[in-house]
Parts: structure tokens; C-alpha cells; sequence
């Protein structure tokens, strides 16, 4: 298959249907409902799991979620336990001491989450197969610090995508307070997907994640863009949290904000995070030659051929 072949920006040819189920994690007393993509191919499927933002839910990233079901994967996720858990739940009320130990709890369930979810669907918790060979992690925002903590405990993570993510080391007040060892017992093919003009996870800190991260990695970075560049709605949830209140330490966040017409649309935002997810995706789950040299090609050019301004991180170029 040649370049001229290989569209990742393009819908793929496979019916999709999605349907929700419920998993039962009786170890933690929790019912997480779960988001499946699932495309129409007999042959076993490489599974990518999604994981959301802060508080977010299954759906935030449907436009993600589909692009990938129809090139072959199944794509599923979960509401994580801050959703689900009615003991993670802000109460009225609640002192300081409370109220970090309730953040704590949050934190600690996001990995424990994933693989959870990961051993119910191996174990035949669905009606087709899936490839336990191939497994792929998504995640945006605490969704990102989460698939890029996962490597430090799981070894069968086979690519990461992290939108966006958490951790850095110096975060901007209000927000959550994750770290990352990246004491990885192998290397993991990763892709970062940061946005220009980032409020709450300014670049600088998604580049200090990158220069920490095992190789192989690269990073591209969409100009005039936000945080809600990720997921669905993006022109909506932006200028939902511009007009939003925010409690404590986060309620600068609104204020610092771009309006949505001086930023980068949600169409060109989504052809960024959708051609460049399944492209990296293809080239480490499929070990798709036409998919590698797409990545080590000029894709600052093809984004711009589809009107999307973007640009490489210069590290990024050499991995």
C-alpha cells in the first residue's frame, strides 16, 4: 500500500454499530456502563480503550470513537469511578482535609478502572473476538495522565495516545494534582496531541511529559486551540466553560480563556486528532508500512492541505 493509498484522515469502510453494557466490578462495588464501537469484521479485533476527562463521561469523544471502529477496531469506554461512585462524589459541606482525600480516592481508581475494563472485555464479556495481542489506550486530559500511566503496571499495552494530558510537574492551580513515573518496563509507541493555546494544560508542561517519556514517541501540536479541542462539540464546550463558574483554586480558568472565534474550529480539530490517532495507531497495532511513513512524512503539509494548522515538536522529529 502507497502513501497515495493511505488516508487516515478519511472514514473507513466498515460499518459501525455501538451498543452499552454494564460492567460489574464486585471487588470495588462498582457499576461502570461502558461504550462500545464495534465494527463489522469477523476476523478478532484490536481494542483501543477510551478514557475521558475530569468528571467527563463514555461519550465526550464519539467522533474519535467512530473514526476508529470503522478502520477495524473496537473502541470502548467507560463512565470512570468519579462518574459511577457515589462515595467520589463532592458533598456539601465537605471540609479540606475531606475533600483531598475524596481528589485522592479519584486518583487512585483511574488506573484500576482501565484495567478492569480491560480484563472484563478479554474475558468474554462480549459477543465477538477481540485480539489480546493488540491493545491500544486513548485518553484525553486525567484521561491522558490515565493511558500514560497504565505502562508502569501493564505490560500489554501495545500504543498510547495522550490528548492533552496531565502530570506535569508544576500544574496551574485547580487542577489535579497526578504524577508519572514512566518506569516503563518496555517502550511504548506514543503519540501526543497537545493544542497551542491550552488554558488549564499549558504546552509546556505536555512538553515536559514528552521529554520524559520512553522512545518511541512524537508530538504535534494544533495551532489556535483549546482544551474542548478534543472532544465532541468543541465550538459548544468551549464556550460553555468560558461562561461557566468554576469553585476554589480553578476559577481563574474561564477568564483566561480565548473566544471560540479567535480558535481553530472543531472540524479542523477533529481532522487533526482523528487522521493522526489512527495513523500512529495503524503503524504499531498493524505495523502498517503505509501508516509509519505517513508519521515520518510531511504531515505538517497534509494537515494544511485539509485546512488544519499544526506543527511537529522538534524532538518529536528525530524519534
Amino acid at each position: 500500500m502507497g502513501n497515495a493509498e493511505y488516508d487516515p484522515f478519511a472514514a473507513g469502510h466498515h460499518e459501525v454499530a455501538v451498543r452499552t453494557i454494564e460492567a460489574n466490578d464486585a471487588t470495588r462495588d462498582r457499576r461502570f456502563p461502558v461504550e462500545i464501537w464495534c465494527p463489522a469484521i469477523a476476523e478478532a479485533k484490536p481494542l483501543i480503550v477510551f478514557s475521558h476527562y475530569s468528571g467527563g463521561h463514555r461519550r465526550t469523544a464519539t467522533y474519535l470513537c467512530t473514526h476508529l471502529a470503522s478502520h477495524g477496531y473496537v473502541v470502548a469506554a467507560m463512565d470512570h469511578s468519579e462518574v459511577v461512585a457515589p462515595e467520589l462524589t463532592r458533598r456539601a459541606g465537605e471540609t479540606a482535609s475531606e475533600r483531598a482525600a475524596r481528589i485522592d480516592d479519584i486518583i487512585a481508581s483511574r488506573v484500576p478502572d482501565v484495567r478492569f475494563l480491560l480484563d472484563h472485555l478479554l474475558s468474554g464479556a462480549v459477543d465477538f473476538e477481540l485480539d489480546a495481542a493488540r491493545i491500544g489506550l486513548v485518553g484525553h486530559s486525567f484521561g491522558g495522565w490515565t493511558v500514560l500511566a497504565l505502562p508502569e503496571v501493564d505490560a500489554h499495552v501495545g500504543a498510547v495516545v495522550a490528548l492533552a494530558p496531565g502530570g506535569s510537574s508544576n500544574p496551574k492551580p485547580g487542577i489535579l494534582q497526578v504524577k508519572l513515573t514512566f518506569a516503563w518496563e518496555r517502550g511504548v509507541p506514543t503519540l501526543y496531541l497537545a493544542a497551542e493555546n491550552d488554558v488549564p494544560i499549558p504546552l509546556e508542561g505536555v512538553y515536559e511529559l514528552f521529554d520524559r517519556t520512553p522512545s518511541p514517541k512524537r508530538m504535534f501540536i494544533l495551532r489556535r486551540a483549546d482544551h474542548q479541542h478534543f472532544i465532541d462539540s468543541v465550538e459548544e464546550a468551549h464556550e460553555a466553560v468560558r461562561a461557566a463558574t468554576f469553585p476554589g483554586e480553578a476559577a481563574w480558568i474561564p477568564a483566561a480563556m480565548r473566544p471560540i472565534g479567535e480558535l481553530s474550529s472543531g472540524e479542523e480539530a477533529h481532522t487533526f486528532v482523528r487522521g493522526l490517532t489512527l495513523a500512529h495507531i495503524d503503524a504499531t497495532l498493524r505495523q502498517m508500512n503505509a501508516a509509519d511513513r505517513f508519521q515520518s512524512g510531511d504531515v505538517e503539509a497534509l494537515l494544511v492541505a485539509r485546512g488544519v494548522q499544526a506543527f511537529v515538536h522538534r524532538d518529536a522529529a528525530t524519534n
